[in-house]
């Protein structure tokens, strides 16, 4: 069974004083049991789980509350986007996000904010109680997901308020901490309480080797994040922390490359930490309705009728390999099929009338004339649950052993150092997804060279959903980009996964400090190499409104 799955919902109201306002966010929600502090068995297991949920459940706010993590993400990157769908809609803000015009009203700016203080606030009210603070696993468990909330919000925003507790007088209106005063405190804190969450593996909490992730993330970002370029001593670090998850955690790789992307992911050896979901009691996970089509739906036996509207970015389709088992597990893709009678699907598509519904890996452009109904393969990664569940209650697999692996793969060839190991360890990863074994190997100079991928403008600016006649192109190709091997491996394992825009800012291009995230054009979107402030987003507008003491990030 898995952990919360009626304690993220049923008791949303678990406490009165979770009602104290939090200064940058609005907790106030409905309340549907409620514990005070006399009522609490500090004790008691189920009491403390109740008491607790409120700081678990807002991360999958986080993650999946309309233009969540994953699309903050995956939107401003190069292998998923939501063009304007010609006859649907769409478009709009995912336009602005697609081709890096951010400004500090998009949607996706206040939902990432606002969820993450809502769970730092619920972790900091429960941290300032005597009976937690001396219980070192709750509070350790508490303090980690907090500095989890505080990576989040570093990686977007950087320049954001560092809040502690919740014993703030009346009027309190937090003050932004420098980025070094925030990765110092993520990194201190986690180091501070990764023994005391022990190694036991209970799903949906954080254990050691969790936190572990996080440090490893921090390290690893930690360059680009600083414009510290040639300082190897946090790949040290974040290969310290690494090898100890992979040393020593016991987790496994999944035999099955879907495997980690199942509804349920309760009992998968590769899953580090996972965010519980559940259709009943915590849904969330909306991207069978983003992707497909109404009709396409049926191809997945699923009975609601989804929005048409994200898709692939047709060059990133062009780099898997033909062989590579990744593509069909992620993407569908040409003639759709009923899921009962095996039955080829039709649609009344654009101009076309009534058409075998076929998904193509063409697309029109982003908003110029946009994407017709059929275009664009669709992201189909996560299970797709027959009836009425689709995605809505897929667990998602926040960190899993594979990322721990490309990390150690990534630090030893930053490192210059057993590089072999690093190929070994990135070949062993693509191995369940290729028949043919030695497909799936890479050498160390596959990785280290620059990547397949075929940068460059691209847009068909005819009208007419069979009409590719005008081409607007650009080419840059991936060569120049350090690690370009690597990067590709990255987008064919963890596309959808909340990585590409942090790998992007990550890896430059040669001889410069310009990373692929802005110096590389993709469909639709122009290289900006000089905007280097775009490697994080601006503050949403009504929070600096509604907050004096916040000033708007540089460049906005």
């Amino acid at each position: 069974m898995k952990i919360f799955k009626n304690k993220l919902i049923k008791y949303t109201g678990i406490a009165a004083f979770f009602l104290t306002s939090f200064s940058c966010t609005d907790l106030s929600e409905d309340t549907y049991s409620i514990l005070t502090n006399e009522d609490i068995d500090f004790n008691n297991e189920q009491d403390i789980s109740r008491l607790t949920g409120y700081v678990y459940n807002h991360l999958r706010y986080t993650y999946w509350e309309w233009n969540g993590l994953f699309d903050i993400q995956e939107e401003s990157s190069d292998l998923i986007m939501t063009p304007l769908r010609i006859g649907v809609g769409w478009g709009d803000l995912y336009i602005s996000m697609h081709k890096h015009n951010f400004n500090s009203n998009i949607g996706h700016f206040s939902t990432i904010w606002d969820n993450a203080y809502s769970g730092i606030g619920y972790a900091n009210t429960i941290l300032d109680l005597p009976e937690i603070q001396e219980n070192a696993l709750q509070s350790a468990r508490l303090r980690t997901m907090r500095a989890l909330y505080y990576y989040i919000l570093f990686d977007c925003f950087r320049n954001v308020p560092l809040e502690t507790t919740q014993a703030v007088e009346s009027g309190y209106l937090p003050e932004q901490a420098s980025p070094e005063e925030v990765f110092e405190f993520v990194v201190s804190e986690l180091n501070a309480v990764k023994e005391d969450l022990g190694t036991e593996k209970i799903y949906g909490y954080p254990n050691k080797y969790a936190a572990e992730m996080i440090l490893a993330k921090m390290y690893l970002n930690h360059n680009a994040w600083f414009n510290d370029y040639g300082n190897n001593e946090y790949f040290e670090l974040a290969l310290e922390q690494v090898d100890d998850i992979i040393n020593n955690g016991g987790y496994s790789l999944s035999p099955n490359y879907k495997d980690n992307f199942k509804a349920n992911l309760a009992g998968n050896n590769e899953i580090i930490f996972a965010i519980p979901l559940d259709y009943t009691y915590a849904s969330g996970n909306y991207l069978v309705n983003k992707a497909l089509t109404s009709e396409g739906a049926k191809a997945f036996g699923y009975d609601g009728s989804p929005w048409n509207g994200s898709c692939a970015v047709p060059q990133f389709i062009d780099t898997y390999h033909e062989n590579d088992s990744r593509l069909e597990d992620t993407w569908a893709y040409g003639q759709q099929y009923d899921y009962y009678s095996g039955e080829p699907l039709k649609m009344n598509a654009d101009d076309q009338g009534e058409v075998n519904l076929v998904y193509t890996k063409k697309v029109h452009s982003i908003d110029n004339p946009g994407a017709y109904m059929m275009e664009g393969y669709r992201f189909v990664k996560n299970e797709i649950v027959p009836g009425v569940d689709g995605t809505y209650g897929d667990d998602v697999p926040f960190f899993r052993l594979s990322d721990a692996m490309f990390i150690k793969a990534e630090c030893l060839l930053r490192l210059n150092r057993d590089q072999a190991e690093a190929a070994r360890l990135v070949s062993e990863v693509r191995a369940r997804a290729f028949e043919d074994g030695t497909e799936a190997v890479r050498s160390v100079q596959d990785l280290i060279g620059g990547s397949i991928y075929d940068y460059g403008h691209r847009e068909y600016t005819s009208e007419g959903a069979t009409n590719y006649s005008n081409l607007v192109a650009t080419y840059e190709g991936g060569d120049d980009i350090e690690l370009g091997g690597l990067l590709d491996d990255l987008a064919w394992e963890f596309v959808g996964e909340h990585h590409r825009r942090q790998d992007l800012i990550r890896f430059r291009l040669s001889g410069s400090n310009t990373n692929v995230y802005n110096g590389k054009s993709w469909f639709c979107k122009d290289a900006e190499p000089e905007a280097t402030y775009k490697n994080v987003f601006p503050i949403f507008q009504t929070f600096l409104d509604a907050n004096p003491k916040l000033q708007q990030n540089p460049g906005y």
